[in-house]
């Protein structure tokens, strides 16, 4: 390579920068072919801030959401509308950051059900972190009073999954 093809590989570059940020791109990627042996690939990508919505916005919503509910008492069991899940005593949580998926593969049974009789160590569900599919062990046997999370659903480390009593 030449001291010029050089400096204008450089100059390519440079321009396909400002090219990225004229126009609002995120990611530019160039292949330059000068000859059979002689070629340029280049990926130019630019990492945008994204401004972190307000916390307060999805708050104003969670009131509307839960009064509807409300006028409707006989849709909750009493006493586990206002019950934060996550505490009861037979709560299931996540292990992990992850996808749910209630069946070992799509069109399989589901693994429980609401009412279902499980043992100790019986599989609950699968929650997948990084391709690998992880399941979800029953801490103790019993019934399951309650689902949380619906399949395909993203959960974080300690959402609640089931309700085991």
């Amino acid at each position: 390579m030449t001291k010029k093809t050089r400096d204008q590989d450089i100059a390519f570059i440079q321009a396909l920068a400002d090219l990225i940020k004229k126009n609002d791109l995120t990611e530019l990627e160039v292949l330059r072919e000068y000859g059979e042996d002689d070629t340029l690939n280049v990926r130019v990508s630019q990492i945008k801030n994204v401004a972190p919505q307000p916390i307060a916005a999805p708050l104003t919503d969670v009131p509307t959401l839960q009064s509807a509910p409300a006028s409707v008492p006989s849709a909750a069991p009493a006493g586990n509308s206002s019950e934060d899940p996550a505490s009861h005593p037979g709560a299931v949580t996540s292990p992990m950051v992850g996808t749910v998926y209630m069946q070992a593969e799509p069109g399989a049974p589901a693994f429980i059900s609401i009412g279902s009789k499980v043992s100790e160590g019986d599989t609950l569900l699968i929650v997948e972190a990084m391709k690998t599919m992880n399941h979800i062990p029953a801490p103790k046997s019993g019934s399951i009073q309650r689902i949380l999370v619906e399949d395909g659903a993203a959960v974080e480390f300690g959402t609640p999954l089931v309700i085991i009593e």
